[in-house]
């Protein structure tokens, strides 16, 4: 077993920091900062919105996963060799995007960030499989949180501080050609990442690629409700984060200032310290009960968005709920992600992870989405937060009975 005080600094684990941070770099570069770009441009706004369409790729991964797994690249593996082939493609094409403008140029760079998104898209597919395949099992909560602080990182970076440069200080071209110079710098780390201990071998053709990861996941028993599973174990938190900016400013009745100082700097701090407490937490306790701790505290952390709607508006209590509701959810995502990376067979765990990942987004996208505007008109806020602990209750429920599936997963380290 891990232990862990040292599983952060595994060989294995490191290298996950600066590939979570490739991973996250490109998305704000091609959807808000593209979007603040055409803005300050001048682009029509029906413009801008067809701008959004770029960022369809993240959702399509799946479709292109089984070639992932398929084909082998010629250098560095079957992992690490599409990383790095995406990582330099990456680079020249988000430096690329720089030589071009919105306001005469709309057309090319839109493609270009198209181009930019697929690339992006594919490199996801590969790092969630390497990430699957390198890291021994006490790691995968650590290697979880590790790809959680790094991409989150990266979107600071190409997110806010782009902006900032490419208003303050290089202009909008040159700070393109600064996020392209760092995707290169990125590959750098690919290169002398670990190759997996146990990588798992290639299907045989494309289409066994596609039809056996599916055929090797229902093989196994409890193969439904484990899906079940992934749909609602964070069910209860996607309901009330639904709206709960919304919550914060029309409900709870803060300021516009108030919320976005808030959510930006307690809720993403307390966001990746709760990521890297699960990674610590679970090589001491292990999968199964980490998710249901975790899970557990996911629930009950909504109890203070209903202390914020039944309470006058104070700053300090709403820095403290935003700031425990984040840190609960950091833990949730950190063993969430390590189960997602636990259920999948290493011959097939591109195919396998873009597959689940994409399931585990269907609570949030079709259920709470839709379903949580009619339920707060319906209850009002006090009581929608109540319910949201009663909704994560089936996936705690689930878990509980489907504890030796998930004992199985954990496995020798």
């Amino acid at each position: 077993m891990v232990s862990a005080s040292n599983v952060y600094t595994s060989p294995r684990v490191m290298p996950l920091l600066v590939l979570g941070f490739s991973s996250g770099l490109p998305l704000a570069l091609t959807s808000g900062t593209l979007q603040a770009w055409a803005t300050v441009s001048n682009v029509s706004l029906q413009d801008i919105g067809f701008l959004t369409l770029i960022g369809s790729a993240y959702t399509l991964k799946f479709l292109w996963a089984p070639f992932v797994d398929r084909y082998v690249p010629p250098l560095l593996g079957r992992r690490r060799g599409w990383i790095f082939l995406m990582q330099i493609l990456l680079a020249l094409a988000i430096a690329g995007m720089g030589l071009f403008s919105p306001a005469g140029h709309l057309g090319a760079l839109a493609a270009l960030a198209v181009g930019v998104a697929f690339l992006s898209a594919t490199q996801d597919i590969a790092f969630d499989a390497y990430s699957t395949d390198v890291l021994r099992k006490p790691e995968l909560a650590a290697g979880a949180a590790i790809k959680v602080l790094g991409y989150r990182l990266a979107m600071i970076v190409s997110g806010g501080l782009a902006l900032i440069l490419a208003d303050k200080w290089l202009g909008w071209g040159h700070t393109y050609f600064l996020m392209g110079l760092l995707m290169a710098l990125c590959a750098l780390i690919t290169l002398i990442a670990p190759e997996p201990e146990s990588p798992g071998q290639a299907p045989r053709n494309l289409g066994l690629a596609v039809v056996e990861p599916l055929a090797e996941f229902f093989s196994r028993r409890g193969a439904i409700t484990v899906l079940l599973l992934i749909v609602l174990y964070k069910l209860g938190d996607a309901f009330a984060g639904a709206l709960s900016t919304t919550f914060l400013l029309r409900g709870a009745g803060f300021s516009v200032a108030a919320v976005g100082t808030v959510n930006k700097v307690f809720g993403l701090a307390a966001t990746i310290v709760g990521a890297l407490l699960g990674g610590s937490i679970m090589a001491r306790m292990g999968l199964y009960r980490s998710l249901m701790l975790f899970g557990i505290l996911q629930a009950v952390s909504n109890f203070g968005y209903w202390v914020l709607a039944v309470t006058p508006p104070h700053l300090y209590s709403m820095a403290v709920v935003v700031a425990v509701e984040n840190l609960c959810g950091g833990l949730g995502t950190a063993a969430f992600v390590a189960l997602l990376m636990a259920l999948c067979k290493h011959e097939f765990s591109a195919t396998q992870f873009a597959l689940l990942s994409a399931l585990s987004a269907v609570g949030r996208t079709y259920l709470a989405g839709p379903l949580t505007p009619p339920l707060v008109e319906h209850l009002g806020w006090p009581t929608f937060f109540m319910a949201t602990v009663l909704i994560a209750l089936p996936g705690l429920v689930l878990l509980w009975w489907r504890r030796s599936e998930i004992h199985a997963l954990e496995g020798p380290g």
